[in-house]
C-alpha cells in the first residue's frame, strides 16, 4: 500500500559484516573492527533514514560518552527492504546500538520508552530498569514512575542520541518521551542528536487540538491529534515554542532523512509498537485510537489490532461482525477479554489524508447501554478536550464536529511551518 523504504535502484547501505573484530576480541557478534563497516554509494533518489547517514553523525559522537534513547525501531538497514512491515527480509537491519558499538562508539547506557528497548511490553505496562542481554548495557526505563532521565543518570554522559520511529499522533507517547529527554538534557547542558525518520501519517493535519488544562503523558502540548511532523521537526517545535520547563532550550542537532517530503508515502519495516502490526493499523490508528478512551475493544487481543472494533454491548442486530479478544503478544489483558464482541472489520476501509470520527460515532449510536461507553477521564486525555465527548453524546454529525476544529488547525499550521525540515 505504501511505497517501500527504498526502490529497485542501487540499494547499498552501511553493511555490518557478520564476522567479529580481530582475533583478540571476544567473538560475541557485537565487537567488529572499523574496517568491517563499509560505506557505499547510494542513488540520489533513494530515501535514506538518518540512522543510515552515519557520515553525518559519527564525527559528532567521536570521543564522547553516549547515551541512546532507542527501541526496536532504532535500526540501520543493511539491504533492500522489499515489502511492508510484516514481511521485510529477515536480518535486513542491525540495531543502532549494536552498530555503534561495532564502530567503537562509547555507549554508556540506553533509555527505553513505552514498550521497552526491544518493544515487547504492553501499552501502558510498567517497563523496568535492567540490562540488555545482548550488549550488557544498562537500560533505564522512561515509562512508569520515571518518565524523565534523572540528572544522576545523565551525569556520565556527554551527548544523547534519540532514534525512535513515531507515527504522528499526539497520544502516541514517543513525543512525550522526546520532551522529557530534551528537558533533562537541557538542564544538564547535554546536547541531543535526533536521528530523524519519516512520519507515515505526515501528509495531513487533523483532529481536535489539546487544551492546556488537559495535558498528560498522552498529550503534553497544545497541538492537533494528528500533527503532520517528523520526530525531528517536532523536537524543533518543542525547543522553538519553549515548551520545556521554565522555557529552557535544548542543544539540538537533527540528522535529516534524505530525499523525503511530507507527501512521500512510507511503509514501516518494523512494528513501531506491539499493537501496530502493519500499514493498515498505522493508517487507522489516528481514528481508532480514540476507542482507547472508551470501553470498546479496538482489536487488541487479536491479530488485527486497530483494524476492527467491538464490544459485547454493541447492537448485535446492526453490528454483524464478531470476534473474541484473548490475551496475546502486546495485550496481556485486552478490553473485553474472552467476551464475544459485536462490531466492524475495517481491514478493507480506506482513509486518505484525514482522521475520521465515523466509527466512534457509529459505535456510540449502537451502544445498547451508553453508560458503559465512555471512560471519561481517559477519553478526555486522548481527545485533549472535554468538548468532543459532549459533541458525540449530543448527536452532532462528524461534519459539524470537524468544523469546530478548523480555527485551531489553521493556527497550528502557521506555527508548524516555522519548524519544517521537509517540503
Amino acid at each position: 500500500m505504501r511505497l517501500t523504504l527504498v526502490k529497485n535502484t542501487v540499494l547499498l547501505f552501511v553493511i555490518i559484516l557478520i564476522s567479529c573484530g580481530n582475533s583478540k576480541k571476544k567473538n560475541d557478534g557485537i565487537h567488529k573492527t572499523e574496517s568491517e563497516i563499509l560505506n557505499v554509494v547510494q542513488n540520489d533518489s533513494t530515501l535514506v533514514i538518518a540512522s543510515n547517514r552515519t557520515e553525518l553523525y559519527l564525527p559528532v559522537l567521536k570521543g564522547k560518552r553516549v547515551g541512546v534513547v532507542a527501541n526496536q525501531t532504532s535500526v540501520i538497514f543493511k539491504e533492500e527492504i522489499t515489502s511492508s512491515l510484516n514481511t521485510s527480509k529477515k536480518d535486513s537491519n542491525t540495531h543502532l546500538v549494536d552498530s555503534l558499538l561495532s564502530l567503537h562508539v562509547n555507549i554508556k547506557k540506553v533509555f527505553a520508552p513505552e514498550h521497552g528497548f526491544r518493544g515487547s511490553a504492553d501499552a501502558g505496562e510498567h517497563v523496568k530498569d535492567g540490562f540488555d542481554t545482548k550488549t550488557n548495557l544498562p537500560i533505564f526505563s522512561l515509562h512508569g514512575k520515571n518518565k524523565k532521565p534523572t540528572q544522576e543518570q545523565l551525569s556520565d554522559l556527554d551527548i544523547v542520541v534519540f532514534d525512535i520511529q513515531d507515527v504522528g499522533v499526539r497520544f502516541y507517547t514517543y513525543i512525550s518521551t522526546l520532551h522529557y529527554v530534551m528537558e533533562a538534557c537541557a538542564e544538564a547542558n547535554i546536547p541531543v542528536v535526533i536521528l530523524d525518520r519519516p512520519n507515515p501519517n505526515g501528509h495531513y493535519i487533523d483532529g481536535p487540538t489539546l487544551k492546556a488544562k488537559h495535558k498528560s503523558f498522552l498529550g503534553m502540548h497544545t497541538i492537533p491529534l494528528v500533527h503532520g511532523m517528523t520526530i525531528g521537526e517536532y523536537g524543533k517545535m518543542i525547543n522553538g515554542e519553549k515548551w520545556l520547563k521554565n522555557g529552557i532550550q535544548c542543544k539540538l542537532e537533527i540528522i535529516p532523512v534524505k530525499n523525503y517530503g511530507h507527501q512521500t508515502p512510507y511503509s514501516l519495516p518494523q512494528r513501531p509498537s506491539p499493537n501496530l502490526p502493519n500499514d493498515k493499523s498505522i493508517e487507522l490508528y489516528p481514528s481508532l485510537g480514540l476507542f482507547e478512551g472508551t470501553n470498546i475493544n479496538a482489536g487488541r487481543g487479536t491479530e488485527f489490532q486497530f483494524q476492527r472494533y467491538g464490544a459485547p454491548f454493541l447492537n448485535k442486530e446492526t453490528m454483524l461482525f464478531t470476534y473474541t479478544p484473548v490475551s496475546n503478544f502486546g495485550a496481556k489483558y485486552p478490553k473485553q477479554q474472552n467476551k464475544l464482541c459485536y462490531g466492524e472489520d475495517l481491514r478493507s476501509e480506506m482513509v486518505k489524508g484525514e482522521m475520521t470520527l465515523k466509527w466512534v460515532i457509529k459505535a456510540y449510536q449502537n451502544a445498547t447501554d451508553k453508560s458503559k461507553f465512555f471512560n471519561t477521564d481517559n477519553f478526555t486525555k486522548h481527545a485533549g478536550t472535554t468538548t468532543l465527548q459532549k459533541q458525540i453524546e449530543s448527536g452532532m454529525s462528524e461534519t459539524d464536529i470537524k468544523a469546530t476544529w478548523q480555527k485551531d488547525l489553521e493556527a497550528f499550521k502557521l506555527v508548524r511551518k516555522k519548524y519544517l525540515i521537509y517540503d
